[in-house]
Formats: structure tokens, C-alpha cells, sequence
């Protein structure tokens, strides 16, 4: 199963100014435990301009006790700037944390900073996705967050909720997993409301639903029960579950995944293989065509194998890589339909070429499949 785990600041932080390191020990030793039971895990964490605030305070604390010091603390209101210097100044300090982490585990992490262009624009997209999927092969846990170092409002996703969803989508995730210091969503806040109760299954998100999901209770982080809500209507949509669960709960990872622990729980609406189906059946399509040589319709077909360039005779019409092309058999019969990777005019120079010729023809490559099998659907 591949899981992402979406990890706030107030969840990183217990609702102090500080990462606690205690929390993060333990959700690391959670993911190497799925790591091991066979699991593909991504992390999505927030945090980093609160520890960016973490060590400027150690700084300045530290330029308080020294008697030559002139320097006054800053007493304004943080600009968008501020935020920024704050985050490039954090995330550092905040990988050093997980990767320290992880090393006790012989398991090596990998950053990943990104914003909604990453996730919006084609190219940038697959490129990200690549880059992801690139990791975990490698047997490496990807450790993604927003660059808020020099994310605007205009390119931000805007608060982790939401792009960890997107991180779902990108990575054709299993489960989303998103940890906070609520229960999961209640009936009611429980703050104000002793009787409210926790909603372990939901079938349908509605205006209801919305209603009594409330904002950031610790002001330490920018997203709440909306924000998880949005992100779980956007996850299910791909077919993606969701679990909304408290970080307090004991191996809460472990029992999340194993089906079974507490928090809120939003199915997904059909199954991956369905839901990629209808996106491409029913989706935009290029005019592009590829022909295929009979020994790549029997792969693609009977052997559910990827296509490679050496099985292509020929392709017409112009594509761009990430679109969706036709596929036929030497008699134009069609074949099924998939995502290429790479574009017409790359395509035309390296069909029929093996894979490892790929980098000297083109001067580069981006692997040596160009429809993998997990994108296309074959028809009959």
C-alpha cells in the first residue's frame, strides 16, 4: 500500500513554540514499522517557519546573555518576508530533525519542496511525480512541504491539508493519513460542546459536514477541520481514502492502516483502477496516434507490460508529453489509450530504439518507458 501521512504544525509541536522531538521519534519509528510491513510511505510536513521561530528565538536568547550585545528583539507584526526568511531559516533545522531521525533506522529521506505551479502546470507536474516516484523506488522516504521560502500568494497551495491531497494524486497514493490534535472530526467543537462525539465514517461530505468543521484551534498552523475536509473531497475523488485521526492515539499509524484505530474515516468514491478509467476514457484526448508492432500489442495487451519505444512503428499528429494518445495495432485496429512521456517530436527520433539508446539519440531521457502500464487501459 502506498500511504501518505500528512503531519501539521500544532501535531509536530504539541501546541508549544517548539518541535517536539519526543512526537516526531515516535511517528518515525510508525512509518519505518510500515516501512517494513511492506508500505511505501510519503510524508507531507508542515512546521518549518515555527522552527525557523525556534532557533531565531535560541539566537536571540543566546544575544540577550551576551553583555556586548546591542542588538533589541523585534517587536512587529511578521510580513510576508519575515515568513519567508523564517521558513528558509526553519526548513533546514527541520529536516536535519527528521533525517537525524530516520538514520536511527538505517533509512536515508529525501526533500521535496513544492507549490501549486509544481502541481498545476504539465511539465512541472510530471516532473514532480517522476522525482517522487523516483524516491520511492529508491527505497527512500520522501519528505515533502510547501516552499514557503518563496511561495506567494498567487503559487501557494496554501496549507498543507491541501497538499497532501495533491501529493495523493501525484504519487497514485492508497490512504492519506492526516494527523492533528483533535480526535478526528466531531459532531460538535469539543471545546465548547463537552457532548460532541467523534464521526468515525463518512459517506458524504455535504454543506452539514462543513458547517461544523471549525479553523486553526492552536493558531500555530494555517489549516483545521475545513481545510481537511476540502483536502478529503479532493482525495476521494481519486480514489483515495482518507483518515482524519489524533496523533496522541498509541501506534496510531500502524492501526490506521491495519484498518482498524480511531478517528474519522472517509471512503473513497470507487476504486483507483475505476477512477484512472474514466479519467482517461472520458477526458481530453490529443489528436496523437502511435502505432504499435505486433509484439507490443501482445505485451500491452496479454502481458500487461509498459510500452516501450522499441515496440512503436510509428506515431502521427502532435502531442505534448502527459497527454493522452491513442493506441493501434499494425491493421489500425485501436489498442486502448495512454499517457505518454515524452513529446511527438521525441517520440518520432526514438521510436524503435531500445531503452538505452534513449540518452545518446535524444541527448537526455526521461526513462526508457513511454506509456507506463499503470497509464493506460486496453481495450477489449
Amino acid at each position: 500500500m502506498r500511504i501518505v501521512v500528512k503531519l501539521g504544525t500544532s501535531t509536530l509541536t504539541s501546541g508549544t513554540k517548539r518541535l517536539q522531538r519526543a512526537v516526531m521519534v515516535e511517528l518515525a519509528r510508525q512509518v519505518q514499522e510500515l516501512r517494513s510491513a511492506g508500505h511505501q510511505v510519503i510524508v507531507v510536513t508542515s512546521g518549518a517557519i515555527a522552527a525557523g521561530r525556534e532557533k531565531m528565538a535560541g539566537v536571540e536568547a543566546a544575544d540577550k546573555s551576551n553583555p556586548s550585545s546591542t542588538s533589541e528583539p523585534k517587536k512587529k507584526d511578521e510580513t510576508l518576508v519575515d515568513k519567508q526568511v523564517l521558513a528558509a531559516l526553519g526548513q533546514v533545522y527541520l529536516m536535519s530533525v527528521w533525517q537525524s531521525l530516520f538514520e536511527i533506522h538505517n533509512t536515508l529521506v529525501g526533500q521535496m519542496l513544492l507549490t501549486r505551479a509544481d502541481l498545476e502546470h504539465r511539465e512541472r507536474f510530471l516532473n514532480a511525480r517522476d522525482t517522487l516516484l523516483g524516491l520511492l523506488a529508491a527505497n527512500v522516504v520522501p519528505i515533502i512541504n510547501e516552499n514557503d521560502a518563496v511561495a506567494t500568494a498567487e503559487i501557494k497551495v496554501g496549507d498543507n491539508d491541501n497538499l497532501s491531497a495533491r501529493v495523493a494524486l501525484l504519487a497514485n497514493a492508497d490512504l492519506l493519513i492526516m494527523l492533528t490534535d483533535q480526535p478526528g472530526l466531531m459532531t460538535a467543537d469539543p471545546t465548547r460542546d463537552p457532548t460532541a462525539t467523534l464521526l468515525r465514517e463518512i459517506e458524504n461530505i455535504d454543506a452539514g459536514l462543513h458547517a461544523i468543521a471549525g479553523g486553526s484551534v492552536s493558531g500555530l498552523g494555517t489549516g483545521g477541520m475545513a481545510t481537511k475536509l476540502q483536502a478529503a473531497q479532493i482525495a476521494r475523488q481519486s480514489a483515495v481514502e482518507v483518515v482524519i485521526a489524533g496523533v496522541k492515539q498509541s501506534n496510531v499509524l500502524v492501526k490506521l492502516v491495519a484498518g482498524g484505530g480511531d478517528g474519522t474515516r472517509i471512503r473513497a468514491l470507487g476504486s483507483r483502477l475505476e477512477s484512472r478509467k474514466r479519467w482517461l476514457l472520458s477526458g481530453p484526448q490529443s489528436q496523437g496516434r502511435i502505432e504499435l508492432d505486433q509484439g507490443a500489442c501482445e505485451a500491452v495487451r496479454a502481458n500487461k507490460k509498459s510500452l516501450l519505444a522499441k515496440g512503436i512503428v510509428r506515431c502521427d499528429g502532435e502531442f505534448e508529453r502527459g497527454d493522452a494518445v491513442r493506441m493501434v495495432d499494425p491493421n489500425g485496429h485501436p489498442v486502448g489509450v495512454g499517457l505518454v512521456r515524452y513529446h511527438s517530436t521525441e517520440l518520432s527520433e526514438i521510436l524503435g530504439r531500445h531503452s538505452e539508446d534513449i540518452q545518446a539519440v535524444l541527448g537526455y531521457s526521461v526513462g526508457g518507458v513511454v506509456i507506463h502500464r499503470d497509464e493506460l487501459i486496453v481495450f477489449g
